[in-house]
């Protein structure tokens, strides 16, 4: 099965948190879990805040990027469409909350699960929850809109 994230056209495929064409980046992968979305993410000894935790940056981007591609999938579940069929739906962040519950635990998975809370119009609104062995250590809430078709396009030096 394909993430959301492999059906993102190349020109807007480079994002730190979820671009697959940035090899130095987080290139999480997010799919359907009945009407939740889910990305699965270890994070490595160098995303440290204290020793043994993450830092929050990490949790922000991962609920960032798990969010935007949550609302990409979720306008294409809305549409009736399929994620490979044009124009493509991608999304930017217009707003981005989080908070931080308890302090997210470097050596075990981090799993981040995403709930569509409304669409309207050009917007999506996005609950996201992070756990880490069962426990939510943050929550967050992105609002997404959809990105104008000239975003992406090279500019001129």
């Amino acid at each position: 099965m394909k993430a959301f994230q492999d059906y993102y056209p190349d020109n807007v495929s480079h994002c730190y948190g979820c671009g697959q064409h940035n090899a130095h980046g987080h290139q999480i992968k997010t799919y359907w879990e009945g009407e939740e979305t889910v990305t699965r993410y270890k994070p490595e000894p160098y995303h440290t805040s204290v020793p043994g935790y993450a830092y929050g940056g990490l949790i922000a981007s991962l609920i960032d990027c798990h969010s935007t591609g949550t609302a990409a999938a979720a306008m294409y579940r809305t549409d009736g469409r399929e994620m490979d069929t044009l124009p493509p739906f991608r999304f930017v962040t217009g707003s981005l909350h989080v908070d931080f519950l308890k302090p997210t635990p470097l050596t075990d998975q981090i799993e981040i699960r995403g709930r569509v809370k409304e669409i309207k119009g050009r917007k999506v609104i996005v609950e996201t929850t992070v756990i880490v062995n069962g426990i939510v250590t943050a929550r967050g809430e992105v609002v997404a809109v959809q990105m104008p078709d000239s975003f992406g396009v090279t500019l001129p030096a």
